[in-house]
């Protein structure tokens, strides 16, 4: 229950002002107030796991209801604070990255300290900020971390709209920005839904997808998207894919930089986003050089650590069959030719065989 003092609907709305102002000072570029209604998604969303799209991420088929009804994942929600966080750091090459075949790529929200810890922190602020107003309030905040139709809940916020590249997107920053909700049980007014996606005729994001990951617009088969293949993906690379890859060994951002809305992206200034261990042009002999304790040591904190040292060591071996023909990569490779891990090895015999290829074709 809010205190008598908020009992004049005027004064919610001078509270969402104050919360909106509060969510830049804590680093957010964006707040917006919604009441979500998420069950239209349903049909969409099962029919997508029905397709079997989802691959090897079979927690997304779990938590329907909680999924497509936030009271029930957070009781006594009536409201979602939807943010949005800048995380491309201005000096931070991208489309000249990819061309340099021997350098890495790896996706830009990953060049830094793993997101999850700062948000969480910034919204949890921002929440503790709200309950010195209001008093003790039912809230519970969220950063990619529960059965969330996270895009959708903004797009709802009037955010933006979801593109056909599935991504959210913005005519004040494209989508290069993270997103965090804080669920709560106050009533505050909300903002107005976005009601047109302005993607039009464009299709650049789904003719220029390296592996032709979608399907149709607003659909995509994460089992061809770079991004599962290299983060969330176990096992074996499947072989038609890996020479679609290029020198991306950790995530993919091919469909924001092919979108015409980037031109509109906006930088970072947070420390923690800027990059570490040179990961924004870091060669990849020497990244494939790492052992173990050096690739543990160098994610620490990092959402780089997720996908482990062995899928580490069998990305960047696809990419090393990408690359060059050249003496070093040859030797790099041939170095790890009998690894202790025999999906890392299987991965080398096919980058040897790639350069194999090209020298008996010189």
């Amino acid at each position: 229950m809010l205190p008598p003092s908020f009992s004049d609907p005027q004064d919610l709305v001078s509270l969402v002002d104050d919360i909106k102002s509060w969510a830049i000072e804590f680093g957010f570029a964006e707040a917006r107030i919604v009441e979500p209604d998420l069950e239209q998604y349903r049909d969409g969303f099962n029919n997508w796991l029905a397709q079997d799209y989802h691959a090897g991420m079979d927690y997304l088929a779990n938590h329907g209801d909680i999924r497509f009804q936030p009271n029930k994942l957070h009781p006594g929600t009536r409201r979602v604070i939807s943010l949005r966080m800048h995380y491309l750091p201005q000096s931070v090459a991208t489309v000249e990255r990819l061309k340099t075949k021997k350098q890495a790529y790896i996706a830009r929200y990953a060049l830094g300290r793993d997101y999850h810890k700062l948000i969480r922190k910034r919204l949890t602020q921002l929440a503790k900020k709200i309950e010195e107003r209001v008093g003790e309030h039912g809230y519970r905040a969220f950063v990619d971390s529960a059965p969330i139709l996270e895009r959708q809940v903004a797009e709802q916020a009037g955010m933006g709209w979801i593109g056909k590249n599935t991504l959210l997107l913005t005519p004040k920053a494209g989508s290069w920005f993270l997103l965090g909700e804080i669920f709560t049980n106050l009533p505050l007014p909300v903002d107005p839904p976005t009601k047109t996606r302005h993607c039009g005729s464009c299709d650049a994001c789904l003719t220029q997808c390296p592996t032709d990951a979608f399907v149709e617009p607003w659909v995509l088969d994460a089992g061809k998207c770079i991004s599962y293949l290299t983060i969330e993906h176990k096992g074996a690379i499947p072989v038609d894919l890996r020479a679609k890859m290029g020198n991306r060994i950790f995530g993919c951002d091919d469909c924001q930089l092919v979108c015409p809305w980037t031109k509109f992206a906006k930088h970072t200034t947070e420390q923690d986003f800027q990059p570490r261990h040179n990961l924004d042009a870091e060669d990849l002999v020497s990244l494939f050089l790492w052992d173990e304790t050096t690739f543990l040591k160098n994610t620490e904190g990092s959402p780089i650590r997720r996908t482990g040292y062995e899928n580490w060591r069998r990305n960047i071996a696809v990419a090393l069959g990408n690359a060059p023909t050249e003496a070093a990569i040859i030797a790099a490779l041939e170095s790890a030719a009998d690894s202790n891990s025999e999906l890392v090895n299987e991965h080398v015999r096919w980058a040897l065989e790639q350069h194999d290829i090209r020298l008996k074709g010189a």
